[in-house]
C-alpha cells in the first residue's frame, strides 16, 4: 500500500536523496543546502508558495511531487504547475505515479486552482505514458528560458 503525505521538517531526511536522484536524472546538481532550502520555504508557506508531496510504501519513501502555484491569464484562474514528480527506480509501476498525481490534483481543489499543468522532456516516453493513461492532454507549446543570474 503506498501513502502520500505533505512533506514536513521530520520527512527532510528521507526527501533529500529523492531530489538528488531527481536532479541527477535530470543531469544538475544543486547543493542539498539549496534542496532543502526550497523544501523548508515550501513547509513555511504552502498557501502561497506550493506544497511537497511524498509518497511511501510502508516505511519506505520512494517517490515524490512538487506543485507550485501560479495564474494562467489564458484561463483567467489559479493554477497548479506540478514542477516535479519522481518515482524511485525500484518502485517504478507501483502506482505512486499515479497516486502522487492524484495527491497533487487533490491539493489543487483545496487551493482553489483550477488546473494542476507540467511539462516532461520530449524523449522521457515512460512519463508520457503515464500522463496519456492518467486522462491528461498533452500541449503543443515550445518553452524557453533565460537565467536572471549574474
Amino acid at each position: 500500500m503506498i501513502e502520500i503525505t505533505r512533506v514536513g521538517e521530520g520527512d527532510l531526511s528521507e526527501l533529500l536523496p529523492l531530489l538528488r536522484a531527481y536532479c541527477d536524472f535530470y543531469d544538475v546538481s544543486p547543493s542539498d543546502d539549496d534542496l532543502l532550502a526550497l523544501a523548508r520555504a515550501l513547509i513555511a508557506d504552502p498557501a502561497r508558495d506550493g506544497v511537497q508531496l511524498l509518497a511511501r510504501a510502508g516505511e519506505e519513501a520512494i517517490g515524490f511531487a512538487t506543485v507550485y502555484w501560479s495564474w494562467a491569464t489564458t484561463i483567467a484562474s489559479r493554477i497548479g504547475v506540478m514542477n516535479d514528480l519522481f518515482v524511485a527506480p525500484s518502485a517504478r509501476g507501483s502506482g505512486a505515479a499515479e497516486q502522487l498525481i492524484r495527491a497533487c490534483v487533490d491539493e489543487c481543489r483545496r487551493h482553489g486552482a483550477a488546473e494542476l499543468t507540467w511539462q516532461t522532456a520530449p524523449d522521457n516516453e515512460r512519463a508520457q505514458r503515464l500522463y496519456d493513461r492518467v486522462g491528461a492532454t498533452r500541449s503543443q507549446w515550445v518553452d524557453y528560458s533565460l537565467s536572471v543570474r549574474e
